[in-house]
C-alpha cells in the first residue's frame, strides 16, 4: 500500500463501509492515520470493525435511502469533527432482476439506494468540506459492459458520472475534487457467494486484459490516491479499476 502522509488525520466519512469494498476502504485510510467515518446497514459487521481497528474508527447504523437518516449522519460528525476532508459514496445495491420482473417500485428504491443518496450525502455533507476535500464516488464497468438482467443498476451507475461531472464543475471554485470509480467485477465475500462460480471467473480472466481476479485492496489504493494531494489537478474523471476489461 502506498503511503500518502498528508491523509493523516483528515476526516474521512465513507458509507457502505462494513463489508467489501467498503471494509477495504475503511481499513485503507484508518491504516494512513485517518479519522474514518463509515456507515452501512450491518450493524454486525460495521460495529465489529470499528471496534477491531479501535481508535479513529467510527461506525454509524445509517439507512441511506431516508433522507433524515443522512442529514443525522453527517451533522452529527461535521458537529463532533468540524471540517471534512474526504467523503466516499460506496454504498449501493446490484440486484440481478429480468426487465418484465422490475417494478416501479424496484427502480424507484434502487435509485433512492443507488444515486439519490450519493446526491444527498454530498448536499448534506458539502457545508462542511474543507478546501481542497476530495468527493469521489462509485460508478460501475457495467455502464460500459451492459450486462443482462441489470438495466436499474447500470442506469444508477450511468447517472454517477453524470452527477460527478457536474458536482465537479459546481465545487471547484472551492478547490473541492469530485471523481469517481468503476471497478470491475470484485472479488468481494458476497460476490464469491452469491455469483461468481468457477465458470464466471473464466468469464472475468477471458474478458480482462490481465486475468488475475482483482481484490477490494485494489480499489481501495486508487481511492487512497484520489483522496491524497497526489491527485489535486484530478477532477471531474472516471477511474476504471478492471485489469483492462473496458477499453474506451
Amino acid at each position: 500500500m502506498a503511503s500518502y502522509d498528508e491523509l493523516a488525520g483528515r476526516v474521512v466519512l465513507i458509507t457502505g463501509g462494513a463489508n467489501g469494498i467498503g471494509r477495504a476502504m475503511v481499513k485503507a485510510f484508518h491504516a494512513q492515520g485517518a479519522a474514518v467515518c463509515f456507515c452501512d446497514v450491518d450493524e454486525k459487521a460495521g460495529s465489529r470493525l470499528a471496534k477491531r481497528l479501535g481508535d479513529r474508527a467510527e461506525f454509524a447504523t445509517v439507512n441511506l435511502c431516508r433522507e433524515a437518516d443522512i442529514k443525522r449522519w453527517v451533522a452529527r460528525l461535521a458537529k463532533r469533527h468540524g471540517a471534512i476532508h474526504v467523503l466516499i459514496n460506496n454504498a449501493a445495491r446490484d440486484p440481478r432482476i429480468a426487465l418484465e420482473d422490475v417494478t416501479a417500485k424496484a427502480w424507484d428504491d434502487l435509485f433512492a439506494a443507488n444515486i439519490r443518496a450519493q446526491f444527498l450525502t454530498c448536499r448534506e455533507a458539502s457545508p462542511h468540506l474543507a478546501k481542497g476535500a476530495s468527493i469521489i464516488n462509485f460508478s460501475s464497468i457495467t455502464i460500459h459492459t451492459a450486462p443482462v438482467q441489470m438495466s436499474s443498476y447500470v442506469a444508477t451507475k450511468a447517472a454517477t458520472i453524470g452527477l460527478t461531472r457536474s458536482l465537479a464543475r459546481e465545487l471547484g471554485p472551492r478547490c473541492i475534487r469530485v471523481n469517481c470509480i468503476a471497478p470491475g467485477w470484485i472479488m468481494t465475500e458476497r460476490q464469491l457467494k452469491e455469483h461468481v462460480t468457477p465458470a464466471v471467473k473464466r468469464q472475468i480472466r477471458s474478458a480482462q486484459c490481465i486475468p488475475d481476479l482483482i481484490q477490494a485492496e485494489e480499489v481501495a489504493d486508487v481511492a487512497l490516491f484520489l483522496a491524497s494531494d497526489a491527485s489535486r489537478a484530478m477532477t471531474g474523471q472516471q477511474f476504471v479499476v478492471d485489469r483492462g476489461w473496458v477499453h474506451e
